[in-house]
């Protein structure tokens, strides 16, 4: 589908754009997992997905597999940034909580699909959540607070869209806030909770906690409409701006294009987003459905996890802006998710 890739082409245009002008290394990179998640699109173009896919034990097995290599780098993994997240293949790192994701959906939609008239009964409520806890309870211990989230969002996004009775919604908020009391107490490191604190207290500790998101808003403020040109970043290109190749590429994005610009990333993601949801409404099967439904829930949770940690509205989490951000797991596991969709589209 022509369609979803015109918003997909514009935000790694940005991307590659913000990348040269930050380091070259990084837009080497970023082009090379670019034309190796090309290759996916092109693949599945010409192959059947739901010969690979479609199937009971390959989609448990993919789950098993995520499950497995979140075990090993949980035990094992190198430190990289304070967390245990990343198996290291060679010259390159892997981050096997992106594989996760791509098979919660997987997993979701092979569940929910076949259970979605029964869904509101309690055994299949809780062995969804089992189906989300194992794998977000390990990305916790390395710690991962972002990559969590974006699990769980995608887990209560199937269970809203399921058709689960108000009732049975409102205990699982009650269950989810209680969840979150023992989290809070016991669940989170120091800094995470001081960054959680920080949104309330935005003006305070701007050289600690808020210092990310101070530089990040004076990168936005001073924009302007268009800008300050190519390169000439001062917030960026003086590395005041923490991480602006990953968790932060939007301020930095804006600070050397404009608000303007800024504005159409954004509704070239919302684009992306219509696309993919168009794309479910028109499949033929259940599970066709819910794997775009799964798709378009985490790449709008990270959407909003990413610009909101940017923008002071959530707290830094480090989770990337989708086909922006800076990183070959996060890109390649986009471009999966959206190389089954468009086979999809192809074949409804």
């Amino acid at each position: 589908m022509i369609g979803l890739f015109v918003p997909v082409g514009f935000l790694l245009l940005a991307s590659l754009v913000t990348l040269s002008s930050i380091a070259l290394s990084n837009f080497y990179l970023q082009l090379l997992w670019v034309v190796t998640g090309s290759l996916i699109v092109l693949f599945f173009y010409f192959v059947d997905w739901r010969a690979l896919l479609n199937h009971k034990w390959a989609v448990w097995g993919l789950y098993a597999l995520a499950v497995f290599l979140l075990l090993v780098v949980a035990l094992e993994g190198p430190v990289i940034r304070n967390t245990r997240g990343w198996l290291v293949l060679g010259p390159r790192n892997f981050q096997p909580v992106e594989l996760a994701k791509i098979a919660l959906i997987f997993a979701y939609a092979y569940y929910f699909s076949r259970r979605h008239v029964s869904i509101a009964r309690w055994k299949n409520i809780i062995a969804s959540f089992i189906y989300f806890v194992i794998p977000a309870a390990l990305v916790m211990a390395q710690p991962d607070l972002g990559s969590a989230l974006v699990l769980f969002g995608i887990w209560f996004g199937f269970l809203l869209v399921s058709g689960l009775p108000r009732r049975r919604l409102f205990f699982a908020l009650v269950v989810f806030s209680l969840a979150g009391i023992f989290m809070w107490n016991y669940g989170l490191k120091d800094y995470q909770r001081a960054r959680i604190v920080g949104i309330f207290y935005p003006e305070q500790n701007t050289l600690g906690i808020n210092y990310s998101v101070a530089q990040s808003k004076i990168a936005i403020g001073s924009a302007g409409l268009w800008g300050k040109g190519y390169g000439q970043g001062t917030q960026t290109q003086l590395a005041f701006l923490p991480e602006p190749a990953t968790d932060f590429i939007l301020p930095a994005f804006i600070e050397e294009w404009g608000l303007i610009p800024g504005f159409l990333v954004i509704a070239a993601f919302l684009g992306i987003i219509f696309f993919i949801l168009k794309i479910g409404i028109l499949a033929d099967q259940n599970f066709e459905k819910f794997i775009c439904l799964g798709s378009a829930m985490m790449f709008t949770w990270q959407f909003f996890l990413n610009v909101g940690s940017a923008t002071g509205i959530f707290p830094v989490v480090g989770v990337p802006f989708p086909f922006l951000s800076y990183g070959g797991s996060s890109l390649l596991t986009s471009f999966f998710l959206i190389a089954i969709i468009n086979a999809i589209a192809l074949r409804s």
